[in-house]
């Protein structure tokens, strides 16, 4: 069965989610949901939204994909009781040991892994699968060959619709480090849409470089569907309910088989940044960059033409007063205005903008269109049989279910109460989302109005409380948290891209490409040697790391699926820091040999998770993205092919660029300044994958941390 996922950031969005036909929806509470700025859902709406969306047969998944610190288990914990006890269908985390030490003590919890945690390949599946998780909601940035072996393993979801993050899922910092609000605790500020400019030819100029078009994969869902995929996502928590409605209308139609142009319309007038992308699960297409305009742009309305001052928008299209427009010149917002009057071959545009001849006029804000996506209602469709008979408790059997009611109605002195005023009291609702269509049963009864109403309105009330009651099995999560026994660590780890003439204790060799001869790179150094993999790797590439780790003692990856590849291959595993370990229950549900901690904690806080075998990044480079696409938009016969370029941001930091090679080119973006820290009691790891000598330093988050 395909499944309607949709967004819900607020009570309103969830409610035009289930009236639009989605099939479940996924929101967030007052804490740990990776979208802190939406509206979320306090213990009352979340109550309610949860008992309309059961009555329709819509499930409900709570988003808990923050990171945790240890002195937020308690909250966490709570939050997790909470959400269960009061409805969830199944929660949504990141931390994936967090998950495992909660489905080990409770397993009647739903568990489902979040995009975060960046499954990738089968064997983030597997281990998802093996830690207790029952879906993983996949990296958007995974192949459809690797999401058909997935889905073999364990239930999959995967995005269709909506914004993408221009970082590798779970593994950006950037907002973190330049801004100082971490996406990891659910307050990213978006600098992946703003202005730069890279010092490449054709690329100086202030562009959105790194801004992506949103996702639209229409009716490419059928590969998705042919993949084995359950759960098909919509992005949106911080989009409006009018939004969220055209959206599920547009893929209802497609897996409903019904015509879908007039609901693809409804969806770019909503909400369109970039005329839309397939996705990277289909490669990179000329549409995935949206260097010219981030924001809405809707659909195209027409032509400019100025005539006798006035700016005639040349246009078959019907449109309304309040309707809101922008206006693109060479692909850029030039201006923007309101609609006018309707003149002949077009309407007029309101606006303070100068505009020419020529100009493009996009639909932005559609009135009509809103209004109509925002009261669109859905019903249940109920059959009752009324039966009022004298001397007998008046009842019904609705869609099977019998409801007695205190009344007793009586034989009728004069006129007895017909069965189409029977009828017309059934059919008001009180606020129950229910189409009745209602027979009745009577032999000639009298019963006064307020009692016949007292009647409907418990039919009406317990039926909704049978439909809408939670079965799940109750949870009281009086967990004790495991201590650790703190323990200074005083080796001293190094990443670089070649090991030799380097002095630390463990080194971690990060190579450009797979014919890089690893064996000239590592033959003098006297530590124990790990080999970089990178946080995202494929079916065919996970092959050629097996190829070439023979020359090393371990893996270090920031990913989930090296732990499994490690065992597989018999080797240590190096935890990175993109694992973002911020509590002891996920330190001590990890074997790994080495564990970074996350590079979002202040020195004290890491000290107290230190152990005999835990890291900080204490000095060096601080990568704070993993782009799986090409900033170049992909253009290979004119590209320079060089390995490092810079970033330029509207404020003149500059953001070192790094290109490697696997099976296709793909880039780090690092800090405008290196870290330079005392790094605690734990061991220290320095980062020199650029080699250089950066003159600005940092303290990054080692004093302040992240909140």
């Amino acid at each position: 069965m395909s499944e309607i996922l949709a967004p819900a950031g607020g009570e309103n969005s969830a409610f035009a989610a289930i009236n639009a036909g989605a099939d479940a929806i996924y929101l967030g509470l007052d804490k740990f949901s990776a979208r802190s700025s939406a509206e979320n859902f306090n213990r009352e709406n979340f109550i309610k939204i949860c008992k309309y969306a059961r009555a329709f047969g819509v499930k409900v998944y709570v988003a808990l994909n923050t990171v945790v610190k240890d002195r937020e288990l308690t909250g966490f914990f709570n939050s997790v009781e909470e959400a269960w006890n009061n409805g969830a269908d199944a929660l949504i985390l990141q931390d994936l040991f967090l998950g495992k030490f909660l489905k080990q003590r409770f397993p009647q919890l739903k568990l489902h892994l979040s995009t975060q945690a960046g499954t990738c390949n089968s064997l983030g599946a597997q281990l998802a699968k093996e830690s207790g998780f029952d879906r993983v909601i996949l990296a958007r940035e995974t192949k459809l060959s690797d999401i058909a072996e997935i889905a073999k393993i364990i239930e999959t979801e995967v995005f269709v619709q909506g914004a993408l993050c221009t970082c590798f899922s779970g593994q950006c910092y950037m907002s973190s480090f330049a801004g100082g609000n971490s996406g990891n605790r659910g307050k990213c500020k978006q600098p992946c849409r703003k202005l730069y400019g890279i010092d490449r030819a054709g690329f100086e100029e202030k562009a959105y470089r790194l801004s992506l078009s949103d996702l639209s994969v229409g009716e490419k869902i059928e590969d998705y569907i042919a993949a084995g995929v359950t759960s098909f996502k919509i992005e949106g928590r911080m989009r409006r309910p009018e939004y969220v409605a055209a959206a599920v209308s547009y893929y209802r139609r497609i897996l409903d088989g019904t015509p879908i142009q007039n609901s693809l319309s409804d969806l770019k007038r909503t909400y369109n940044r970039g005329n839309y992308t397939k996705g990277l699960a289909f490669g990179q297409d000329k549409s995935l960059i949206s260097s010219a305009v981030q924001g809405h742009i809707g659909e195209f309305a027409g032509i400019i033409k100025v005539e006798n001052s006035k700016y005639i928008c040349q246009s078959r299209l019907k449109f309304n007063k309040s309707d809101g427009f922008k206006v693109l010149r060479d692909g850029k917002e030039v201006g923007g205005g309101l609609f006018g009057n309707e003149v002949k071959g077009g309407f007029t545009v309101n606006t303070r903008d100068r505009l020419k001849n020529g100009d493009k006029v996009f639909i932005t804000t559609d009135t009509a269109l809103n209004e109509s996506l925002r009261t669109k209602k859905a019903f249940i469709h109920v059959k009752i049989q009324a039966t009022l008979i004298s001397g007998q408790p008046a009842s019904a059997l609705i869609d099977g279910t019998e409801i007695i009611g205190g009344q007793i109605p009586e034989p009728a002195r004069t006129r007895p109460l017909t069965e189409e005023e029977i009828i017309r009291c059934f059919d008001k609702t009180d606020g129950f989302p229910f189409k009745p269509q209602t027979e009745v049963l009577t032999d000639g009864v009298f019963i006064a109005a307020s009692a016949l109403n007292a009647f409907r309105r418990k039919v009406y009330t317990e039926y909704f409380e049978k439909i809408s009651s939670s079965h799940n099995a109750r949870l009281n999560l009086d967990i004790e948290v495991p201590d650790i026994a703190v323990t200074p660590n005083n080796k001293t780890a190094i990443i670089s891209t070649d090991l030799n003439g380097k002095e630390a204790d463990v080194g971690i060799l990060k190579i450009k490409c797979f014919s890089d001869d690893v064996s000239k790179r590592v033959q003098n150094f006297k530590g124990e040697k790990f080999l970089f993999v990178p946080p995202y790797l494929n079916g065919e590439e996970i092959q050629k790391i097996s190829e070439i780790a023979d020359y090393f003692d371990g893996l270090y990856c920031d990913n989930y699926f090296g732990y499994v590849l490690a065992k597989q291959l018999n080797k240590y595993f190096f935890a990175g820091s993109g694992f973002n370990f911020t509590n002891t229950v996920s330190l001590v549900n990890c074997d790994a040999r080495y564990i970074c901690l996350s590079k979002e904690l202040t020195v004290a806080e890491a000290n107290l998770l230190s152990t005999s075998n835990t890291f900080t990044l204490s000095s060096g480079n601080i990568k704070v993205m993993d782009l799986l696409y090409c900033p170049f938009e992909k253009k290979c016969s004119t590209c320079d092919k060089r390995e490092h370029y810079m970033l330029t941001d509207g404020d003149g930091r500059k953001f070192p660029l790094r290109r490697y090679n696997f099976t296709d080119c793909r880039f780090e973006v690092f800090n405008c300044a290196d870290l330079k820290t005392d790094g605690g009691i734990t061991g220290k790891l320095t980062d020199c994958t650029l080699n250089n000598e950066n003159k600005n330093f940092t303290r990054g988050h080692s004093v302040t941390g992240i909140n």
